[in-house]
């Protein structure tokens, strides 16, 4: 059996006027991320980590914003296309463990809708899909409410 781990980061800038969409769940706040998808940073990292684990590149190359396609996608779709290749590839998603790094709103309560989102749009068990939050303290961009960053690891096997 081969193994492979994949790292995936995302940050997008908070914004009046778009909604706040985290791992598929629509969180209200008077914010939300500007991106030219829905701006899920919590998905994109995923995203990231399970093309990296696989060697299939980065989100950007999959679904680039150059795109007028992927103008205000939803990333869970984008998330389920990911899904699909890592499959025809022979790859298993076996855990995913992430956290999102954000002052405001508080996210704990959302966290298990998350990982039931991602959990059934990659068709894993939702245990195997870990959701954490943390603030940096009023420190730096995610601190002072620009913006929102989130990272993602995984591990794909393939027989």
């Amino acid at each position: 059996m081969k193994f492979r781990v994949g790292t995936g980061y995302d940050v997008h800038r908070l914004t009046p006027n778009r909604q706040l969409i985290i791992g598929g769940v629509n969180i209200p706040h008077h914010l939300g991320l500007m991106g030219h998808s829905d701006a899920d940073v919590l998905t994109h990292a995923i995203m990231d980590a399970l093309l990296g684990a696989a060697g299939m590149g980065d989100i950007g190359q999959i679904f680039p914003n150059s795109d007028p396609a992927y103008k205000d996608a939803n990333s869970l779709c984008m998330l389920k296309k990911v899904g699909r290749l890592l499959a025809q590839k022979g790859w298993t998603v076996e855990n995913i463990d992430t956290t999102i790094i954000a002052q405001a709103p508080k996210l704990s309560p959302h966290r298990q809708e998350m990982a039931q989102n991602i959990s059934q749009t990659l068709n894993i068990p939702q245990e195997a899909v870990n959701i954490k939050a943390t603030t940096e303290e009023g420190l730096g961009f995610t601190g002072t409410e620009q913006g929102m960053a989130a990272q993602a690891v995984c591990l794909l096997t393939q027989k």
